[in-house]
């Protein structure tokens, strides 16, 4: 009888995934409503009947309530038969694209540059723990995430210098830069001279 409650509780596709989430990592409600694309109340559904099957553990951090795969032996078996059986493949292992998931970073990261987007909203975003998605990206580009990011910021803000007559605070904001002091020192590292002298010296 437990057997089959089991696989009755597991017989949802919606509670598969999330059980293979959890045994990745541990998320609280809001992240796994984001990650899932369900609201909060039917998600929590899900999790009690799975909690009370024994599948997922929780503690309390705070306000929050985070969410993992129980450690259990039960658990430990059933992991390897859902990404065998329904063909999920595990981040860990070689059949994860690191390679698409890096590319796909950068172009996220790209496309918004006048946003400030931690690791870890890339981890949750991307399904990839932080760990190993610093290590594909800088396996892939030959620098981290965050110096990468820099330098492009840096080569949008000169083109906007040499072709604009956008204020340099303007500019330091378009490139993620909330204070324009901060803008201006990592220009000058970057390009040798501050971003007026840049701006006057190339378009002159």
């Amino acid at each position: 009888m437990q057997a089959a409650e089991l696989f009755r509780v597991l017989s949802d596709p919606t509670r598969v995934r999330l059980f293979w989430l959890l045994c990745h990592r541990e998320e609280c409600l809001i992240n796994l409503s984001a990650l899932l694309q369900m609201s909060s109340p039917a998600l929590s559904h899900h999790l009690k009947e799975m909690k009370a099957m024994g599948l997922i553990d929780s503690r309390r951090m705070g306000k929050e309530v985070h969410y993992r795969a129980a450690d259990t032996e039960v658990c430990l078996l059933l992991h390897p038969m859902v990404e065998q059986v329904l063909q999920i493949t595990c981040p860990r292992e070689d059949g994860y694209d690191h390679q698409d998931v890096a590319r796909r970073v950068h172009d996220h990261l790209v496309e918004n540059l006048d946003k400030r987007l931690t690791i870890d909203m890339l981890s949750r975003q991307f399904l990839m723990n932080p760990t190993t998605l610093k290590m594909q990206f800088k396996s892939q580009y030959g620098m981290s995430i965050a110096a990468h990011v820099e330098e492009h910021r840096m080569e949008k803000a000169a083109e906007w210098l040499r072709t604009t007559d956008e204020s340099l605070a303007r500019i330091a904001k378009g490139v993620g830069y909330a204070s324009q002091s901060r803008f201006a020192e990592a220009f000058r590292r970057h390009y040798g001279q501050l971003p007026s002298e840049y701006r006057k010296m190339n378009r002159g």
